[in-house]
């Protein structure tokens, strides 16, 4: 089973502005509290996963590559406004950082992401790092699409 451990944080400053993002379009088969099933465009490539309940910072996930006509097929079938984002991954002594910063009605937001090998491993802070929102969930993608962050 595939299990994901990720903690995430809002973002202080522009300090973290190093090299060229990527563009991801995301939208949601399926946002049950339960489950989510998404379907998300990074360039040329395109993939379908599916995310378990969270449990503290860790929960199921399944993450398939799927052909980028399909992808494009199924974000029109999605339920709600797609997430419009550019990533930025930076590395940071033993882990690298995905920072998205948000486009759309959720411009203004960044947030960056860290995996993990367990929920109490340690890592080197950056400075730009600003609040912990893990356990947030006004931060979950799935939510923003409904309830961007410019109507907060």
């Amino acid at each position: 089973m595939g299990v994901e451990i990720e903690r995430k944080f809002l973002v202080r400053g522009e300090g973290w502005r190093q090299g060229p993002g990527e563009r991801l379009v995301q939208g949601y088969l399926n946002r049950d509290k339960a489950r989510t099933v998404r379907v998300r465009v990074a360039g040329d490539a395109a993939f379908l996963t599916i995310k378990g309940i969270s449990v503290g910072a860790t929960r199921a996930e399944f993450e398939y590559p799927i052909p980028l006509a399909d992808a494009q097929a199924l974000l029109a079938l999605c339920d709600g406004p797609l997430v419009d984002k550019t990533r930025y991954r930076i590395p940071a002594g033993d882990v690298v950082w995905e920072v998205d910063e948000f486009a759309g009605d959720n411009t203004g937001l960044v947030v960056a992401e860290v995996e993990l090998a367990r929920e109490d491993a340690q890592f080197v802070r950056p400075d730009w790092l600003g609040e912990e929102v893990t356990h947030d969930a006004r931060y979950f993608n799935s939510n923003l699409a409904q309830h961007p962050f410019s109507r907060w």
